[in-house]
């Protein structure tokens, strides 16, 4: 028989036409690998509680929307169980790698407050098209950063009512602020000027004041004197307050006291715990506008149009702030990645439960290399495997060829739709691996049934019997896969899937043209 007859069967033609489609995709869209191919992080989560499905899906979601929006591309965030997530980042890039963490530890809870009051929260925000924007201006050796964002009609309303008479006051914008906590602040990190300290400490004060959850300021003189006076106060709040936020490097004796005393400790930068002063004007000489300690992105003043309690229309508001480094292009560097952060923060919206983000596991990309080389080899083993125990089992050196082109071809579709739609991992590699061994069996079917030369029946029975089974057992195993594919087990998921993939179109595509060529080889055509 020509070679070029082979081509007739609309069989073999139909995986050509399959690998022909999605060779061009892959060319033109690319294939989407694991870290443990290309290198990259994975970020374990714990949520502090299990979550039933809907709230698992809300925070996965939430998630994606934060890195995604931070800048990061072919970030895979998926569930384990009901309290468990990874989130795969393509980097390994430290510095990338502890933004994203950042960005995942944010809860997200967005509040402005004026007198003590709550103005807004992230409720309130408008989501959709560039509702939320970013961007940033540079004057002379500082960058000033701003992110703009909309107001629903109903959170104008409660605006408008809180800012009532508030002209020229600062809107304290906060982002995660803490719930029962304690500070305990050092006052080195104050102004050297007695005067100024005390103004500096009458605003921070003010910042902190929020209804019956106002956060008390304590101070911790430079040289730590004065703790056996504070010590009787944080032994006498300790059930009102479960937390304390403290500068990191404060001395051992008074952590270890405080945890005596069954309290949390935030440990914060000097940094962080430096609250940030503008000038002011003759009422108030200094005003607070960040201190990220606490989470006060922001503060700025009320204008006195804003304050009227008249709705006037005006739904725009804005967090900024202003960035110093040694060189413009340090600064407008950072200006955008806060701006981003915060911007990416509002657009994603708040988690429901807390989550512990766990140590990365970073997968350099010369490692991923060798897993590559690896896998192929795995992969061609498998395949060696089938052929020999085929020719082994029939002596029929003809066999090597369709075997191999149809396994394959079968192993590029599978590949290329994992690649395409979903993610090559090592998982997948070890579907696939799995799928070439189930072709045996559907290989063998099909050879028995096509070499039997039974005399009750004829050729185009006989291979219909062989795919029944086929086909039947495709269902089965994918009947079997299905569990464990929605089962959220990342590490087994795409084990699942490109097995699923392998069967389902093994039996639809690839298996079939090979029983068309060793039936046409063989025996009359069906």
């Amino acid at each position: 028989m020509a070679k070029i007859d082979y081509l007739k069967d609309w069989r073999i033609l139909i995986v050509i036409a399959v690998v022909a489609i999605l060779l061009v995709l892959d060319v033109v869209r690319g294939l989407n690998f694991g870290i443990e191919f290309v290198g990259g992080t994975q970020i374990p989560i714990t949520l502090v509680h299990p979550v039933n499905p809907l709230e698992m899906d809300n925070i996965v979601s939430i998630l994606s929307q934060r890195v995604t929006k931070f800048g990061l591309s072919q970030v895979i965030v998926e569930p384990i169980g009901n309290s468990g997530i990874y989130v795969q980042v393509p980097t390994t890039t430290g510095s990338e790698i502890n933004s994203t963490i950042s960005i995942i530890k944010q809860q997200g809870v967005f509040q402005g407050i004026v007198n003590g009051k709550e103005a807004l929260n992230g409720s309130g925000i408008l989501h959709g098209p560039n509702s939320i924007t970013s961007r940033y201006t540079v004057v002379r050796s500082n960058v000033t950063w701003i992110v703009n964002f909309y107001l629903t009609q109903q959170a104008q309303q409660k605006f408008v009512k809180t800012v009532f008479g508030q002209a020229n006051k600062p809107i304290y914008m906060f982002l995660d602020r803490p719930t029962a906590a304690i500070l305990l602040f050092n006052k080195s990190l104050l102004s050297a000027n007695p005067t100024a300290a005390q103004e500096e400490i009458a605003q921070m004060q003010t910042a902190l004041r929020f209804g019956n959850q106002t956060l008390p300021l304590e101070l911790l003189s430079s040289n730590a004197s004065n703790w056996a006076s504070l010590e009787s106060f944080f032994a006498a709040n300790r059930d009102k307050f479960n937390s304390v936020i403290l500068q990191r490097g404060t001395p051992s004796y008074i952590t270890s006291n405080l945890i005596s005393l069954n309290y949390s400790l935030s440990f914060q930068t000097a940094a962080n715990m430096t609250p940030q002063f503008l000038t002011g004007n003759l009422t108030n000489p200094v005003l607070l506008d960040s201190w990220p300690g606490v989470g006060l992105l922001s503060a700025p003043t009320l204008s006195p149009g804003l304050t009227t309690g008249i709705l006037s229309g005006i739904a725009s508001y804005q967090i900024n702030g202003v960035v110093t480094n040694s060189t413009i292009q340090s600064a407008i560097n950072n200006a955008q990645n806060k701006s981003k952060q915060i911007e990416t923060i509002l657009s994603g919206g708040a988690l429901p439960v807390q989550v512990i983000v766990g140590q990365p596991i970073t997968t350099p990309a010369t490692l991923g290399k060798h897993f590559e080389i690896i896998s192929a080899e795995a992969l061609l083993l498998a395949i060696v495997a089938v052929g020999v125990t085929i020719v082994i089992r029939y002596k029929k050196f003809f066999l090597i060829a369709p075997i191999l082109l149809t396994t394959l071809a079968e192993l590029f579709i599978i590949g290329s739709i994992m690649g395409l739609v979903a993610t090559i991992d090592l998982s997948a590699i070890a579907g696939m691996i799995a799928v070439v061994g189930t072709g045996v069996d559907a290989q063998i079917i099909i050879t028995d049934e096509t070499l039997a030369g039974r005399q009750d029946s004829n050729l185009k029975t006989r291979i219909g019997h062989a795919f029944y089974i086929i086909v039947r057992n495709a269902f089965l195993l994918t009947l079997a896969m299905l569990p464990l594919f929605f089962s959220a087990l990342t590490s087994e998921i795409w084990f699942a899937g490109a097995t699923m993939i392998g069967a389902l179109l093994g039996a639809a595509i690839t298996r079939p043209a090979y029983g068309a060529i060793v039936s046409r080889h063989y025996a009359e055509k069906v």
